[in-house]
C-alpha cells in the first residue's frame, strides 16, 4: 500500500458548514465585530429606507409657520420620539461603526483583540451619544 492512498484513508473529515435555522438564533454566540457589523447593516438600511421620509417631513415643516408648529406639536407624540429615536442611533451607530471600518481599510486594528475593542467601542460610544440624544428629545435638558 502507498504512502499517499494511507493518507487519503486516515485523513480527517472535512467539517461540514451548515446555515443556522430561525430556532437556534437565541443560541448562537456571534463575537462582537460581527454583531456591530450586522447592525451596521440594519441601521443602513433603516437610514436608505427612511430619508425620502425625513426629507419630505423637513420640506412640509419649512413650508409655512402653521405646518412648523404642527410638526412641533406632532414631535410631542411619545411614538414618534422613539420612532426619531431609534432613528437616531441608526444614524449614530452607522456613522461609528463606518468610521471603525475607514480604520479596518488601512489596515489599523485588524488583529483578533484590536477588532474586539474597538467592536464593543463603537457599541458603548453609539448608545451614549444616543441616550444623550435621547435625554434631549425627550426633554430632560
Amino acid at each position: 500500500m502507498s504512502d499517499s492512498h494511507q493518507d487519503a484513508n486516515t485523513a480527517q473529515p472535512r467539517p461540514v458548514f451548515r446555515n443556522i435555522g430561525i430556532t437556534q438564533l437565541a443560541q448562537y454566540r456571534l463575537p462582537w465585530p460581527g454583531k456591530v457589523s450586522i447592525l451596521h447593516r440594519i441601521s443602513g438600511a433603516a437610514l436608505f429606507l427612511f430619508l425620502p421620509f425625513i426629507l419630505f417631513l423637513f420640506d412640509k415643516s419649512l413650508a409655512s409657520e402653521v405646518s412648523f408648529a404642527y410638526f412641533a406639536n406632532l414631535m410631542g407624540n411619545p411614538i414618534i420620539q422613539l420612532i426619531c429615536l431609534g432613528l437616531i442611533w441608526g444614524f449614530i451607530h452607522h456613522f461609528c461603526a463606518g468610521i471603525r471600518y475607514l480604520f479596518l481599510d488601512l489596515e489599523m486594528g485588524v488583529d483578533k483583540a484590536a477588532a474586539n475593542r474597538s467592536a464593543i467601542s463603537v457599541m458603548i460610544v453609539s448608545l451614549a451619544l444616543t441616550a444623550i440624544l435621547g435625554l434631549r428629545l425627550f426633554g430632560v435638558f
